[in-house]
């Protein structure tokens, strides 16, 4: 795939998308007791005036977006698409091109910044008229071996530059993903040396580096069945490798002034995934001002406990903690793991608790941030926790926290909470994926399994959809 950064001179001459137009513009848990407290009238969004809320959003990408979640509210076109990507005679000839052609103008257009960085950067100004942010995200994912992760590096190192020729905090991270830049195979090697030595303390890891705590009590370690074997001396090159292409990653976001956002994978990796990111952390966060973020997903059970141990660790050793507090996305995947081997799922059992646990963490992280510790971004698309959020946020006095906030979508979802959020004056991020068609399939597959069936967080899109879409054809015959 061709990059190229934009100069200031194309920059200049991008106009808008006609898409888009500029807008007139403690550790307790969070409880709906937040939102009737005294400050109810300052902290309760505004979800209500679709109007306001779509007010930057052209008819054209309405009617578009509109029709995807309703497409993907019906759970057999999910099935019927998933199924027809997997069948062998998709692998090259004319379905191939077909299928492709069709995700270029619908799942791909509503969900993807862009083929290249020149379509990513046109996305992130129409999106910064708007008043929101942009989470800058290549969309390789899984590498194999160190070739395809020097050329994943390349992509990732690529992000950055073109945050350079962007407006400033139009773009307020970058993504990697450490499986586009760590074979998967020593991933998966360093997460069973990782769990081993969690069972048995007195296991010697030489290679091991400064780390916060990865793992909790709660926390599965069913993964690794026998006590595994230390790496090789080849592994042991392919980690200092794996080591080189985040240090440099690293260096190249604290010299264009940008945050790396590290996104969470299933458990079978995450321990090793939580080690980069926290030994790189400790490298590069200081004087409150993380650069480097990690994730945790509060539909695993330990999500709170690691957390809370996690956090506890770094301001032990005096390093300021950036934190993305997601749902998750890999459930099936976990629950079929862990009953494969015989285990109960890491997954919480009931969709309240995941809530209940997203809350927590957010309200604990808050008031970290609240006491001068760390940054958060609140990545979700559920109204409830979003409206908790912005009532904790003023009950603990926004101006402590509003500068170490963000709330984050992802882009071509939830909407109208991202403007809504917007509008009521925080920070608010899209999550922005690019690249080829090819390259973002598994992207694009999560999130149509992510928007599956008519009770998934999408029906409050629609509904808001359907209401701003009627409300224009009424102006129009009227």
């Amino acid at each position: 795939m061709a990059f190229r950064v934009l100069s200031r001179r194309i920059i200049s001459n991008i106009h808008c998308s006609t898409a888009m137009k500029p807008r007139n513009t403690s550790r307790s848990s969070l409880s709906t007791a937040a939102v009737s407290s005294p400050h109810a009238a300052a902290t309760t969004l505004n979800l209500e005036d679709v109007e306001q809320l779509f007010g930057s959003v052209s008819t054209k990408q309405l009617l578009r977006s509109s029709a995807i979640q309703h497409a993907m509210a019906v759970e057999s076109v999910v099935d019927l698409g998933i199924w027809v990507t997997k069948l062998k005679v998709f692998e090259s000839g004319m379905l191939r091109d077909l299928v492709m052609n069709t995700m270029r103008h619908t799942l791909y257009a509503n969900y993807c910044a862009g083929e290249d960085a020149a379509a990513a950067g046109r996305s992130i100004l129409a999106l910064n008229d708007t008043g929101l942010r942009s989470m800058l995200a290549y969309g390789a994912e899984d590498a194999l071996d160190n070739e395809g992760c020097d050329e994943n590096l390349q992509g990732f190192l690529h992000s950055v530059e073109v945050t350079k020729s962007l407006p400033p905090s139009s773009v307020s991270f970058v993504v990697v993903k450490i499986t586009a830049i760590c074979p998967m195979a020593l991933l998966e090697r360093l997460s069973d040396l990782l769990r081993w030595q969690e069972k048995d303390p007195s296991f010697v890891l030489p290679w091991k580096q400064d780390c916060f705590t990865i793992f909790a009590e709660s926390s599965p370690l069913y993964h690794t069945q026998k006590r595994p074997e230390p790496l090789t001396p080849e592994e042991e090159s392919d980690l200092q490798l794996a080591n080189l292409r985040l240090l440099k990653l690293c260096e190249k976001c604290e010299e264009a002034n940008v945050r790396l956002l590290v996104d969470a994978e299933d458990t079978t990796v995450q321990p090793a995934i939580d080690y980069f990111t926290y030994s790189s952390a400790i490298m590069h966060n200081k004087d409150n001002n993380p650069i480097v973020f990690g994730t945790v997903q509060t539909y695993l059970k330990d999500a709170k406990e690691r957390l809370l141990l996690t956090t506890e660790a770094a301001q032990k050793m005096g390093v300021p903690m950036g934190v993305k507090l997601v749902r998750g996305a890999y459930m099936s995947r976990e629950s079929k793991l862990a009953e494969s081997l015989g285990f109960a799922s890491p997954i919480h059992s009931t969709i309240q608790d995941t809530h209940h646990c997203f809350n927590h963490c957010s309200s604990f992280m808050l008031e970290k941030v609240a006491n001068g510790h760390g940054s958060v971004v609140l990545a979700t698309h559920n109204i409830e926790s979003g409206k908790l959020a912005v009532a904790k946020a003023h009950e603990l006095g926004v101006e402590k926290v509003n500068e170490k906030v963000e709330f984050a979508q992802l882009y071509g979802m939830s909407e109208a909470l991202s403007y809504g959020l917007s509008n009521a004056g925080f920070r608010v991020s899209k999550y922005m994926p690019f690249g080829a068609v090819e390259m973002t399939m598994p992207y694009l597959i999560r999130r149509a399994e992510e928007n599956r069936g008519v009770f998934t967080a999408s029906g409050f899109d629609r509904q808001l959809t359907r209401k701003e879409l009627a409300r224009r054809l009424k102006a129009l015959v009227f």
